[in-house]
């Protein structure tokens, strides 16, 4: 089931009984690992494949041991990652995809129940790294430079570690209890947190403390803003601001009983349900195109509706005036992009929030004139995380790249990897990778059909007055059957298919945990030991001599 190359013997078309019966064949079989597409599209990295496997044989401790090679916070991830995996996962193809993100957030719950600690660091390598930014990214980085045997400090302006996991996503999404666990879990690793701690000017923080290397995860905590000719009858807030305050003093923040929520994002779905927990009467979005192109997830937009939230879609405000907003309508032209249809609205509101995307502070580093700011407050690095400024690296935010949070923990990882290589003077190789296993590889007459297992929600009483987790978790055995699910693509997991099939009696078991090999002695190339595979594990290539 693990994708977990290579195989302990192969003999393929190099060996020395390849071509002893050549005359009979024109191609022959060949055993290979491909990559699963779940592994490939993990912004993390993580080997999926490999602990959905574990998972399966309930091996939770090593399953989850396997994910925080790559990812220390499967908790987290497995309730806030937007789960591109499930997207590519070939088994969509069928009926469903794999729940993956509910596996992990079971593996990372037990973590944290059973007390499982993060891998001992490497012996101590007398570096000492300075992370800035204590959101995903942040951590990310100095969990992966811990591990490596670094001294790392992380330092960060809030009270409180996260980020945007604590002042971005609301805790009926991520409850705290989990946020602060997987945290305290990385500081008992070994990290340094500094919290309370802002810099205004890198360069003379660095100028007056040693460490032999940065990294920059700072976020994107500024919210954007439009001119919008307003009477200042209707109170505006920025949405950031707004979810800051929910998490610094929760009884403070008010809005009213007629909020309006001016963009389509995540950030400003969030909003929108926050603020009928709050017992908001009338909760509406005002986005200029049409609820398909919402940048927000179509799952979250489902949740909202179904919460009382109302979508105003093809509408833009230009106005407001004795209360009211007045929205202009808008329609779609041939190529699908709104434009103005000349009719008019007006929407009573007692507050508008501002959720029109974010920007990165990046006043810090007013003392590095090398290095170029974007508009929106980004920074350009190289292969390696690196900025212009020699031993300065970035990543989450303050790069260009999606703004999500597994993007941000991958950037940590990369960064902590090549920052390891530039302390040790080398220069980090990419691994070669193997190619994708692709749906049309699988022979999937094999796999019964299957839906996947649904995660239970909260009453809906409960979601709309109170700040609960709305998402429940599966339960160990329905997260070992749901892991039972993958398909296994591109990997062996010997089913003994070819075994059973060859009629030549050419396949040879090599033991459990050892696979195959064939004996090109009898192999006449009939390929169907190819056909019968399930998870596309072998392919034909062309005979030799």
């Amino acid at each position: 089931m693990a994708f977990n190359p290579p195989y302990a013997i192969t003999l393929d078309a190099g060996s020395s009984l390849a071509n002893k019966t050549g005359s009979w064949r024109t191609e022959q079989p060949l055993y290979l690992d491909r990559l699963p597409p779940c592994n490939v599209s993990c912004p993390a990295g993580e080997n999926i494949q490999a602990w959905l496997g574990l998972t399966q044989e309930g091996r939770y401790r090593e399953a989850w041991e396997e994910i925080v090679i790559n990812n220390p916070l499967p908790a987290i991830h497995g309730r806030v990652c937007y789960h591109p995996c499930e997207d590519s996962c070939n088994r969509t193809s069928l009926e469903q995809p794999v729940n993956i993100h509910a596996i992990e957030r079971f593996l990372g719950d037990l973590a944290l129940q059973e007390g499982w600690p993060l891998p001992t660091p490497a012996e101590a390598s007398g570096k000492h790294i300075l992370v800035i930014g204590g959101g995903p990214g942040g951590l990310s980085a100095a969990y992966h430079l811990r591990q490596l045997g670094h001294e790392v400090t992380l330092m960060d302006a809030k009270p409180a570690a996260g980020g945007m996991l604590r002042y971005g996503i609301p805790a009926y999404r991520l409850p705290r209890d989990i946020l602060d666990a997987e945290i305290e879990r990385i500081q008992r690793s070994g990290v340094h947190i500094k919290v309370d701690t802002s810099i205004d000017n890198l360069a003379n923080t660095l100028h007056d403390n040693r460490y032999d290397a940065t990294f920059l995860a700072v976020g994107a905590h500024v919210g954007r803003h439009i001119d919008l000719k307003t009477d200042q009858s209707v109170p505006l807030t920025d949405a950031v601001d707004f979810l800051n305050g929910m998490e610094s003093s929760p009884s403070s923040p008010s809005l009213g009983n007629r909020v309006v929520v001016y963009g389509g994002g995540n950030t400003a779905i969030d909003v929108a349900r926050t603020a009928v927990r709050l017992g908001a009467e009338q909760v509406t979005i005002v986005y200029r195109r049409t609820q398909e192109k919402m940048p927000a997830h179509a799952f979250e937009i489902e949740e909202a509706l179904e919460e009382g939230v109302e979508l105003r879609a093809l509408r833009t405000i230009t106005a407001i005036t004795d209360g009211k907003l007045q929205l202009e309508t808008m329609e779609l032209d041939a190529d699908g992009w709104p434009q103005p249809s000349g009719g008019s609205e007006t929407l009573a509101a007692d507050s508008l929030v501002y959720a029109l995307g974010q920007t990165v502070n990046a006043a810090l580093l007013q003392g590095y004139p090398q290095i170029e700011v974007a508009a929106d407050g980004t920074i350009s690095v190289d292969e390696r995380m690196m900025t212009a400024a020699e031993g300065l690296f970035a990543g989450g935010d303050m790069v260009p790249a999606d703004r999500t949070i597994t993007t941000a923990v991958g950037h940590g990882k990369k960064a902590a990897r090549h920052i390891h290589h530039y302390l040790n003077d080398q220069q980090l190789q990419p691994r070669a990778k193997h190619e994708t296993a692709e749906f049309d590889l699988l022979n999937t007459w094999y796999y019964p059909e299957e839906p996947m297992r649904s995660q239970p929600l909260l009453e809906m009483q409960q979601r709309t007055t109170t700040f609960n987790e709305v998402l429940d978790g599966l339960g160990e055995l329905s997260s070992k059957l749901e892991a039972q699910r993958c398909m296994s693509c591109g990997n062996c997991f010997e089913c003994d298919n070819c075994y059973a099939v060859c009629p030549d009696n050419a396949i040879t078991k090599l033991g459990r945990g050892n696979r195959f090999a064939i004996d090109y002695d009898y192999c006449k190339g009939c390929g169907l030991c190819v056909e019968e595979c399930p998870c596309g594990a072998m392919k034909m290539v062309p005979e030799i001599g």
